[in-house]
């Protein structure tokens, strides 16, 4: 095996492991998959037949074919004395002869009988694909320390596509041993017949949409899912300089369980805010509006205010003040429980080059020197998407007009405190508000860019995904397959979208299937909606139409993930400055697949890295997960995941194996969901994950695994020292000559505009902008020809 090796940081600390463990053995001649499962047939290199030595970095260790066997004569001990990372492991061997065949979509489950001295070691897989070889699949399961002989189970995730054999062992990541003997493997019989569609046929392939009753009463551009289920919606200002003018700021807390609204008071203007959902489950906003622009004078300007949101009490409490302002920031929690923010827009309205990070220890902004700084501007709201090792991936999504310099994506070590430019991303200039995704699973470490625009040219938004895998040593974007077209309102009513026409505005949802739901957007900056939905599937790298939102969902749009399996999307800020108050509610197609799954007990609320944790279902299930809730804005949510929890299936008991890696499920509330070999999910149970500082002394470490060790884009370290990055007043591909300043006449107009007053002049009036007042003396765009101070006038377009 030619595993990638790579010396890293350990980011967060690990694993308690002290869940349970399913007791009723298999015996190992029971429709065994595993040649030689007890080490009894002796083979080459001083290992037994069938089995190979593998393993990666700084470490000494030894394997041993030792006589304290749980039965037999043999078994096999793999010790590690010494450790700076990496791990060691016997595994079945990577051959025709001795790997296990398997069939792609099966299930598989996996025994062995084992003694640790260790709590770092568990039960790791490798696949064969027909096309890429032999690679790195999943860790399955973190092994309890046992003196004497223990038996642990967990099933396999569906077997991927395009995979024939596996492999896999124990994998030992600390100094200590493991002792393992009578391996088993067996398939999986079916559980279910196939599901019977319980409504139309369209609905069971398309799902459907309604439209609610009762309307969002703020302007809500940020959607957070509390862990009770509720859903926050802070609007600020809510784009509207009037309201600002009063002081009018609103948040709104609507709960799906009964329909209504509870309108919060908001202490300050956090319109186009940052925030995260920290572990306790309280919500940390970061900055928002200080000012509006003026007409040839400031742009937006950021504040250093910071909040915390409350579920319990549904109110916002004053935290410390951020170092710098941040006006469209960005927001990752980390394995530690802690926060890290970039970008967005100073109280001077100059781009801010201050990192800032939240101790969730201290629970406070840590003051600047204490911060790891490069000193460089990542722009406004970067997705910057948390890796398995710490490290944090610049995906390329952002908002407004140009990405930054280079590539248009990096990985970002903090530690280390530098950047290395990642290649690939095509149209690196035009992924303004496109939406990026860490794939179901986490664990499989794959991203997807989906869409895209800019507002400073105001092309076309376009059609490209692209898609990379990090666990690869030299990750690189490749292509992905063109987002599905639908139908655009340029003003005269829906066509359909021709050429390489696509959408920016992006809301891309991870489901409780394992798919992905991208929905809503717009051709241009803030104009010309455009319908359409479709499902990605990460296992066919397909996108599949399905029915399309019937609202306009532009700026200032979200969609996001409700506890009970539906997708909710709220808002629509179309140039003119009208606000989309309607709320949708998407019913996927697994909801109209027959009776859903239950999970009718979780013996335990709160788990911590490593577990193994129990539940009791109504009926089998083949799949359980975690997701995390959604906290969203403008396309941007780099938080949203899914991480798999291996099963261990007794009956109507299942054991979770929750990971022992912070970074692959940062400490927090977590949506659970268990789902059927029909793809049909349970309704959400909530648990809490709890972060390093709550572990023992004795905890395990993180599985940190050799991914993205051989970068070879260019790397930078700090720059020199500076207070900001200048931007153009007109960030927002606004032009504040006219009209209010929540008005968006855009600074350069749609491709098919004709370049004249009139050709402008008629695309505004088609688009709903009424009576334009011109700011000042200058008429950049050419729209009050008569001088009269009114921009579109009949005397300016005759």
């Amino acid at each position: 095996m030619n595993e990638h090796r790579r010396r890293t940081a350990l980011v967060g600390v690990g694993a308690l492991t002290a869940g349970l463990l399913l007791t009723a053995p298999q015996p190992a001649e029971a429709a065994n998959l595993v040649k030689n499962p007890g080490f009894e047939s002796a083979g080459p290199d001083d290992m037994p037949y069938c089995w190979e030595k593998s393993g990666w970095g700084d470490n000494d260790f030894g394997f041993e074919t030792t006589s304290d066997a749980h039965s037999g004569a043999k078994a096999m001990k793999v010790t590690l004395t010494r450790r700076v990372d990496g791990d060691r492991k016997a595994l079945i061997t990577e051959s025709t002869d001795c790997a296990p065949v398997v069939s792609a979509g099966r299930q598989y489950d996996l025994g062995l009988w084992y003694k640790t001295t260790t709590p770092d070691a568990g039960i790791t897989l490798f696949r064969h694909d027909a096309t890429a070889g032999w690679q790195y699949w999943t860790d399955l399961k973190t092994l309890d320390m046992a003196s004497a002989w223990t038996r642990a189970t967990v099933r396999t995730p569906e077997v991927p596509a395009g995979t024939d054999r596996i492999t896999w062992g124990v994998s030992v990541y600390g100094t200590g041993s493991a002792t393992t003997d009578d391996y088993t493997m067996e398939q999986v019989p079916d559980t279910l017949p196939p599901a019977q569609c319980t409504g139309t046929n369209d609905q069971c392939a398309n799902g459907s949409w309604s439209v609610l009753p009762t309307r969002n009463p703020v302007r809500s551009m940020h959607s957070v899912v509390l862990d009770n289920g509720k859903v926050l919606l802070i609007a600020g200002s809510g784009n509207s300089e009037e309201n600002f003018d009063a002081g009018t700021f609103t948040s709104a807390v609507y709960d799906p369980a009964n329909g209504t609204y509870k309108v919060i008071p908001t202490p300050k203007d956090m319109f186009c805010a940052g925030h995260v959902q920290l572990q306790d489950g309280r919500v940390l906003v970061m900055s928002g509006n200080k000012a509006y622009p003026v007409p040839g004078g400031h742009g937006y300007e950021g504040f250093k205010d910071s909040y915390v949101f409350d579920p319990k009490t549904e109110t916002y409490s004053k935290t410390n003040d951020l170092n710098d302002g941040h006006w469209y920031p960005s927001a990752t929690e980390l394995g530690n429980g802690d926060v890290i923010s970039f970008g967005g827009l100073r109280e001077d309205s100059t781009g801010s080059v201050t990192n800032e990070l939240w101790s969730d220890e201290d629970q406070r902004w840590l003051p600047l020197w204490k911060v790891n700084q490069t000193w460089s501007y990542w722009g406004l709201y970067p997705s910057m998407v948390l890796m398995q090792d710490g490290r944090l991936f610049y995906t390329g999504s952002h908002v407004f007009g140009n990405n930054i310099p280079g590539t248009g994506s990096a990985i970002y070590d903090y530690n280390a405190n530098t950047v290395t430019r990642i290649p690939g991303l095509r149209d690196k200039d035009e992924r303004d508000q496109s939406a990026s995704v860490l794939l179901p699973p986490a664990q499989d470490q794959k991203v997807l860019t989906i869409g895209g625009g800019n507002i400073d040219s105001n092309p076309d938004a376009g059609r490209l995904t692209d898609l990379i895998d990090l666990k690869q040593a030299s990750p690189s974007y490749i292509a992905g397959p063109p987002v599905p077209q639908g139908t655009v309102d340029l003003g005269n009513g829906k066509v359909a979208e021709t050429g390489d026409q696509g959408k920016m505005y992006v809301s891309a949802v991870l489901l409780p299937d394992g798919k992905v739901l991208e929905t809503g957007g717009a051709l241009h900056n803030r104009a010309d909606p455009v319908y359409e939905s479709s499902v990605y599937d990460p296992d066919t790298n397909t996108f599949d139409p399905v029915a399309a939102d019937p609202e306009s969902r532009g700026y200032h749009s979200s969609a996001f993930l409700l506890p009970d399996g539906r997708v909710m999307a709220t808002g629509d800020n179309p140039g003119n400055g009208t606000w989309n108050h309607n709320v949708s509610i998407y019913t996927p197609p697994y909801l109209y697949k027959g009776t859903r799954p239950t999970i009718t007990s979780v013996i335990n609320q709160e788990w911590k890295y490593g577990d193994t944790q129990r539940i009791t279902v109504d009926r089998p299930v083949a799949e359980a997960e975690l997701i995390r809730p959604a906290a969203v804005t403008h396309s941007s949510d780099p938080n949203q995941r899914f991480v798999d929890l291996p099963l261990s299936v007794d009956g109507d008991n299942v054991d979770l194996n929750v990971t022992n890696n912070p970074n692959i499920a940062p400490p927090g509330w977590y949506m659970l969901f268990a789902v059927d070999a029909g793809g049909v999910p349970s309704v959400a149970r909530w648990v809490h994950l709890t972060g390093p500082a709550a572990l023992g002394a004795s905890a395990a470490s993180p599985h940190v695994h050799s991914f993205a060790d051989g970068l070879k884009g260019g790397t930078w370290g700090p720059g020199e020292k500076r207070s900001s990055q200048k931007v153009s007043t007109t960030i927002s591909g606004c032009d504040r000559h006219y009209g209010s300043v929540n008005v968006c006449v855009p600074t350069a107009f749609p491709p098919q505009v004709r370049k004249t007053a009139a050709g402008r002049c008629a695309w505004l009036q088609r688009n709903h902008y009424g009576r334009l007042k011109v700011n000042g003396g200058d008429d950049p765009l050419g729209l009050d020809r008569d001088r009269d101070g009114v921009a579109c006038g009949r005397g300016d377009v005759r």
